[in-house]
């Protein structure tokens, strides 16, 4: 299974339709967004996502509400704090991750295959016996100067991250 890593998008409108556009020429088979999306207005640019879409909220998604509504509208899920999945026989955590020392932990029990985490805004990946750690950095761009997202390959657990 081919999974696209995203976060950190803050309203970018011009890196989310890159970021989807990369996707989808991907044909990953889901999405994973790691918070921080922003507004509800974005699902507009994130409806032309292909695959299915998950997300998980970050400390700057003040209006859940309407995110909520507006994601579920174009077939995408929230989750809050964190979202546990299993995918492709592959146990996943997703959380924004303003809690360094709480991921740390989680990584080193070794829970977890993957984990996806965003909110620094810089790329990462860590690997700790069985886990992968992926931040795919930010979409946006703004703090760093790099627009980046990662894909997933579950079949292989390696991750690729790649800047627009």
């Amino acid at each position: 299974m081919l999974i696209g890593l995203i976060s950190d998008t803050h309203d970018h409108l011009k890196m989310i339709e890159k970021a989807v556009a990369f996707f989808n020429e991907r044909n990953v088979d889901m999405v994973l967004h790691a918070g921080d999306v922003i507004s509800p207005f974005t699902a507009r640019k994130f409806k032309e996502c292909r695959s299915k879409l998950i997300l998980v909220y970050g400390n700057n998604d003040g209006d859940r509400g309407n995110l909520q509504r507006a994601f579920s509208e174009i077939g995408g899920q929230f989750y809050w704090p964190a979202a546990i999945l299993e995918l492709d026989g592959r146990k996943t955590l997703v959380l924004h991750g303003e809690d360094l020392k709480l991921i740390e932990e989680i990584v080193s029990r070794n829970m977890f295959d993957l984990i996806v985490s965003g909110h620094t805004h810089e790329k990462n990946v860590r690997r700790l016996g069985r886990t992968l750690w992926v931040n795919p950095g930010e979409a946006c761009g703004y703090l760093t100067g790099r627009s980046t997202v990662a894909l997933y390959d579950s079949s292989t657990h390696e991750v690729e991250i790649t800047e627009f």
